[in-house]
């Protein structure tokens, strides 16, 4: 099971060129993963104030396939492929209305921002395909 949430291409997301510069993709990714873990029940703000704990992109392998343009509606499908101790790998898809335009492999590190050394998953924070859907953002 997918989980996805939507976005719009926003003016800041796109260059001289008219379309997404490619590290806005990044950033919009990165939204989609906070929006991943607050659907676990664990949004940014408790994972990093309150707990310490960071899950920071030590891997990404990225393949850009279609432009995106100012205005598309863009879904950020994410699945997890493997869960270790300390890290994850989500097989990203980011589809336009048209297909797709983007394919990645993110890898994630449970860390402890104090140390900075990998920590084991807590169990409410584990990622699992099965991640419940809150307003704004759904599995499909």
């Amino acid at each position: 099971m997918s989980f996805a949430v939507h976005r719009i291409v926003r003016f800041a997301h796109v260059d001289a060129a008219g379309i997404v510069f490619y590290p806005r993709y990044f950033e919009m990714l990165n939204d989609a993963v906070e929006d991943y873990f607050a659907a676990l029940g664990v949004s940014f703000a408790d994972m990093h104030l309150r707990r310490g704990i960071g899950v920071p992109t030590v891997k990404l392998d990225v393949e850009f396939k279609a432009p995106s343009r100012l205005g598309d509606r863009l879904e950020f499908r994410l699945d997890v492929a493997a869960v270790g101790r300390s890290s994850a790998t989500l097989d990203v898809a980011v589809l336009g209305e048209d297909g797709e335009r983007l394919r990645a492999r993110v890898t994630l590190v449970c860390m402890d921002l104090e140390s900075g050394r990998p920590n084991a998953w807590p169990d409410d924070m584990r990622p699992r395909p099965d991640a419940p859907a809150e307003e704004g953002v759904r599995a499909a």
